[in-house]
């Protein structure tokens, strides 16, 4: 088994911008490999350094030359391909031993980066990966604060080795340029952007964010002294344009009643994420607010359950001054929920737009969780007489039974209300067999989640509580022997 080789760009200079992967293989590595001149000093392992453990093997790649002149056969270009065979012939004897090998570049391997003249040599001998890594072109774009490129905008990269005219040429004809290589190039540089007519929109970046980092107007920039790591960059031409503040347009404000679903973000449509992000202010039900996340550009508006009038107008009152207001409701807002509330007090608030947001119901949901109960013709009912006399609910129920309609029922009980599951229970025998499936689904979707099959014969009015829906099923609703319930789409 042989090693695996890695090339891994290490960003600009700063340790933190280095990848969580790359750090991750840097720890995890046998050996590290990296280049410097001959001095010994290495600017990759230095950047590296948080990241290294001890007892790894370093292979110091020390370049034979930099620009001094060599008596290589070859000349220049000869003594480096020397030196690149040698590099990769010891990285290959470390991956034929199975040593797993990082090799470390600033910035980007594969941007002008000298890991490439080994990847060149070993990527099709042994299983090789790069890693990118944040450019110094990226970073001094950041560093100044101004984009690189807009739009349609093209960026030119150009190396400052390139020949004076041709440089011109190419700033000439770009919209943002980056021009690299910069220190004993840099008066060429600087007389290129000139002749480009380019120089006053050029900036100098030099070691972008290391500790010596510095910025500068590139016309102001004293050319002794300019390091390799340094930069010309011309920013996006669109730079220069600032989008001066818009005040908000009258009648800006709205209401969108949202449905939350029946518990957590996983059960919030899409449609719902993008009204609650959008909103100034969120309008409900203590409990139902607490469920969208903190945001601290918000206002929150807590209310208790029982004013729902009160709190639909004070909805619409603070969309009349502006306001994009999220009036949430659990479910679907349509069910039981705050939609009629609020439609019905905006004939008062003509002039403030309204909107409806569906949610996935508490019937679909506990249905979906036992299986599909609702798969044939099925009513849906409160239990509650708080808005409406128990002779109303009674008769309801009654009807419901005798058309042998699924009944999904909500609000069966609370604190104050304890009787009404027995006696529904008992209004329902009259017409239903005591063989008939009961689901009872209890906080479906949150901590407490549990979902119960009974029969409505066995029904225990004690079981449940204000936080439970049933359903009752009808005559062709069955049970499997794994507790699956259904209601078939045929009718007898």
């Amino acid at each position: 088994m042989t090693g695996r080789l890695y090339g891994v760009g290490l960003g600009p200079g700063d340790p933190e911008l280095v990848t969580v992967k790359t750090a991750r293989l840097i720890g995890e590595a046998d050996v590290i490999a990296y280049h410097a001149a001959r001095h010994g000093r290495s600017i990759a392992r230095s950047i590296a350094l948080p990241y290294l453990r001890e007892g790894q093997v370093e292979e110091l790649l020390l370049y034979p030359l930099t620009t001094e002149t060599t008596g290589h056969p070859g000349g220049y270009q000869g003594a480096l391909d020397d030196f690149y065979a040698d590099c990769a012939e010891r990285l290959a004897a470390h991956l034929d031993a199975g040593r797993t090998v990082v090799v470390l570049s600033e910035g980007d391997p594969l941007f002008y980066g000298s890991y490439m003249h080994l990847h060149k040599r070993l990527a099709h001998r042994y299983p090789t990966e790069v890693v990118p890594g944040v450019t110094s072109v990226s970073a001094a774009s950041a560093v100044l604060g101004r984009p690189l490129v807009e739009r349609d905008e093209v960026l030119t990269v150009l190396p400052g080795t390139l020949p004076a005219p041709a440089l011109a040429e190419r700033l000439r004809d770009t919209d943002s340029a980056a021009v690299l290589k910069l220190g004993r190039t840099f008066e060429k540089v600087r007389d290129a952007l000139a002749e480009a007519g380019r120089l006053d929109d050029a900036w100098y970046v030099e070691r972008a964010t290391m500790g010596a980092e510095r910025v500068a107007p590139l016309k102001d920039v004293d050319p002794d002294g300019v390091p390799y790591f340094s930069l010309a960059l011309l920013a996006s031409p669109a730079e220069r344009t600032f989008v001066p503040e818009r005040p908000a347009p009258e009648g800006r404000g709205e209401v969108a009643v949202v449905g939350l679903g029946p518990a957590g973000r996983p059960w919030l449509t899409p449609e719902a994420q993008e009204a609650l992000a959008a909103a100034t202010d969120l309008v409900g039900y203590g409990p139902y607010v607490d469920r969208v996340a903190p945001n601290p550009r918000q206002r929150r508006h807590r209310t208790d359950n029982r004013v729902e009038a009160e709190r639909a107008r004070h909805a619409l009152e603070l969309a009349r001054g502006g306001a994009r207001v999220a009036v949430v409701s659990s479910g679907d807002p349509g069910v039981f929920a705050m939609a009629s509330a609020v439609l019905e007090a905006a004939a008062d608030f003509p002039d403030v737009p309204v909107r409806v947001v569906p949610g996935l119901t508490a019937a679909q949901a506990v249905a979906a969780r036992a299986g599909a109960p609702l798969g044939h013709d099925y009513c849906v009912l409160s239990l509650s007489d708080l808005l409406k006399p128990w002779e109303v609910v009674a008769g309801r129920l009654t009807a419901a039974a005798r058309a042998d309609l699924v009944l999904a029922i909500y609000n069966p009980a609370s604190r104050s209300r304890t009787w009404q599951v027995a006696a529904a229970r008992d209004l329902l025998l009259e017409h239903r067999a005591p063989g008939t499936p009961v689901v009872i689904g209890r906080d479906v979707g949150g901590p407490e989640e549990s979902v119960t099959v009974t029969t409505l014969g066995e029904l225990d009015p004690d079981r449940v509580d204000m936080r439970c829906l049933l359903i009752v099923g009808s005559s062709t609703t069955r049970v499997t022997e794994g507790g699956t319930v259904y209601t078939p789409r045929r009718y007898p």
